[in-house]
């Protein structure tokens, strides 16, 4: 259990690595303008790893900070709500989004309402990896949002959904994924005049593609081969009033998974250069996920596919993707990568 003095240690130390600005200055903030630590499954398990949020914040700002929601049913006297969790086994202590995220983060934001300081907003990403997508689940996360808009980046809900309005960039910017239920919950119900609270990925899906040009049956390793060599060449949808971003898993650039992963190449870098300049060109921000390299038996609840297997494999990628200018990169070993990571 993290203590009271630790957590305004921690806090301490995000606000002395607070960038620097004049009062007056604007945010300059777009797909490829900074590169970020993107603190995966950043939320306890169970009872352990409830440091994980102070930790991503301690590495300074910005910082984007992922939450997984998960739907859970009515149960001991509780009616279903959501919860910050990957999915069961619950404890029945798992927070809510308000609790864990919201309510932490407060003293940044409100400090940074205060001293207007716009250079470097926003200043967390918030990226909401919904389980499931229950209408009710995705209702109260909608009203949970509402009660912090003052927060959060915002762009209007106009008619010409497939032209990206402007930003009023504020201290938080809220991600979510690529389901239709989420656009449907999150711009489609949204009155014309009103508020996007958050915005969606864009859909390419490698499973759906992979389904529809060699059928549901086939072979996984072949299918993700067939995808892989097509991915250069494939149409990438631009950014619309919603949805804004592509997230990736790795193995849409080295062809496999990390613990298969072997040298990293010259080929490699110009082929994750590419993709990322298409995303920007696209207008659309690009997350990969998710970058770990680790000793086998470092057992902090890492899933063991996102490994490289040591801490040198994983620099090389992480400088490969710094150096792409990859706008979110997602790692379990926050400070490993923070230290990786050039501050301005």
């Amino acid at each position: 259990m993290i203590t009271t003095s630790l957590r305004y240690c921690l806090l301490a130390m995000a606000v002395a690595a607070w960038p620097s600005a004049s009062a007056d200055a604007q945010p300059v903030f777009g797909p490829g303008q900074r590169v970020l630590l993107d603190a995966h499954n950043c939320y306890p398990e169970g009872d352990a790893y409830a440091d994980r949020i102070d930790r991503a914040l301690a590495t300074g700002l910005p910082v984007a900070i992922e939450q997984d929601l998960v739907w859970r049913p009515a149960a001991d006297g509780r009616p279903a709500h959501s919860i910050v969790s990957h999915g069961e086994p619950f404890t029945g202590r798992e927070p809510s989004l308000r609790q864990h995220f919201f309510e932490r983060i407060r003293p940044i934001v409100e400090r940074a309402l205060r001293e207007n300081d716009r250079r470097h907003w926003p200043l967390i990403t918030l990226n909401l990896d919904f389980k499931t997508v229950e209408p009710e689940h995705l209702a109260e996360i909608w009203a949970v949002l509402g009660e912090y808009e003052a927060w959060l980046t915002t762009a209007p809900r106009t008619a010409t959904a497939e032209t990206a309005a402007p930003l009023d960039v504020r201290p938080v910017l809220v991600l979510t994924g690529d389901h239709d239920e989420q656009q449907a919950a999150f711009h489609d119900r949204v009155a014309i005049g009103g508020r996007l609270r958050l915005f969606g990925a864009i859909m390419l899906r490698p499973d759906e593609w992979m389904a529809a040009r060699l059928g549901p049956n086939a072979d996984r390793d072949v299918a993700r081969r067939e995808f892989w060599a097509a991915l250069p060449n494939l149409p990438l949808p631009k950014a619309t009033n919603y949805r804004r971003w592509w997230n990736n898993a790795w193995w849409v650039v080295e062809g496999t998974s990390q613990p298969k992963a072997g040298d990293w190449t010259p080929d490699e870098q110009a082929r994750l250069k590419g993709l990322v300049t298409r995303a920007h060109d696209a207008g659309l921000w690009i997350r990969y996920y998710t970058l770990n390299g680790h000793p086998a038996d470092v057992k902090q609840s890492w899933t063991e596919s996102y490994n490289f297997g040591s801490l040198a494999a994983v620099e090389l990628r992480w400088r490969a993707a710094i150096a792409a200018g990859v706008d979110f990169v997602a790692v379990d070993q926050y400070e490993d990568f923070t230290r990786t990571l050039p501050r301005k």
